[in-house]
């Protein structure tokens, strides 16, 4: 009978640890007058995998960095970068454009879709997620894509950087994944009396247009 119980126990106290070195659940041990017992929970979902956490890289960010290549059909073609530091900075845009008719004012602006199927067509209307009408990227009320106008020298040339706080890189809004869309019109501002004014500046036709994709 004694052999029964000292082998009784061993087995229990066996179990017990066993059950506690299992690294795929967390135990703790307490300790009875009477032996041992593990007290077991569930497993804990480690953070990044499906049932846990997984963190908006964009979000987490101390900065992003974002590229646009414009090209089209025409002559019209170029770079624009994007830079914001956090979600709640400004982001810096800087350009670099040719082919346009020189010393003209051309329309500029971020549209809904990076969808370039059709072409520029296919990018949509300008960027709007709080429903606005259109107006200058200085106005309180605007379509978050509307970056007003480049201007070019006698080349024909666009160079500048701008500042926008309305244009994100981070957060439900950012702009990566939409569009850059270059006009062949100068954008009115929705100040120009045009039935098209307050939805596109009557900016005109698309020559160039690209994605915004991620570069750092």
């Amino acid at each position: 009978m004694q052999l029964f119980e000292t082998l009784s126990i061993l087995a229990l106290l066996f179990s017990a640890a066993f059950v506690c070195a299992n690294p795929q659940v967390q135990t703790s041990v307490e300790q009875a007058s009477d032996g041992e017992s593990c007290d077991v929970t569930q497993p804990q979902t480690p953070p990044g995998v499906i049932g846990g956490e997984s963190p908006n890289v964009y979000k987490a960010a101390k900065s992003v960095k974002a590229v646009c290549l414009l090209r089209g059909k025409g002559n019209v073609s170029g770079t624009v970068i994007f830079e914001q530091e956090s979600e709640s900075a400004p982001t810096t845009i800087s350009y670099n454009i040719v082919g346009n008719a020189p010393n003209a004012e051309r329309g500029f602006h971020v549209h809904t879709f990076g969808n370039l199927t059709d072409g520029c067509a296919s990018a949509g209307p300008h960027y709007n997620p709080f429903n606005k009408t259109h107006g200058a990227p200085t106005d309180a009320v605007r379509h978050v894509g509307d970056l007003g106008n480049i201007k070019t020298d006698d080349r024909g040339v666009a160079i500048g950087i701008l500042t926008d706080s309305q244009i994100k890189l981070m957060g439900p809004y950012s702009v990566i994944g939409r569009a850059v869309v270059i006009h062949d019109g100068t954008d009115d501002l929705g100040k120009g009396g045009h039935e098209q004014s307050m939805q596109t500046g009557n900016a005109g036709g698309r020559p160039a247009c690209g994605v915004i994709g991620v570069a750092n």
